[in-house]
């Protein structure tokens, strides 16, 4: 059975906080990408938990 989309939604969120940490190490544009992925990646769980 699914894990219900709350716990989905965190562990995704967990994944891209990993990801821009990654991506902030690197120069020029994917620093810039990182910190947008990060936002909207992060507002999933939040809009899910909202709703």
């Amino acid at each position: 059975m699914n894990a219900p989309i709350t716990d989905r939604t965190k562990k995704f969120a967990v994944r891209i906080v990993k990801a821009c940490a990654f991506l902030d190490e690197k120069p020029g544009v994917a620093r810039t990408l990182s910190k947008q992925l990060l936002r909207s990646g992060t507002s999933i769980g939040a809009n899910v938990r909202e709703a």
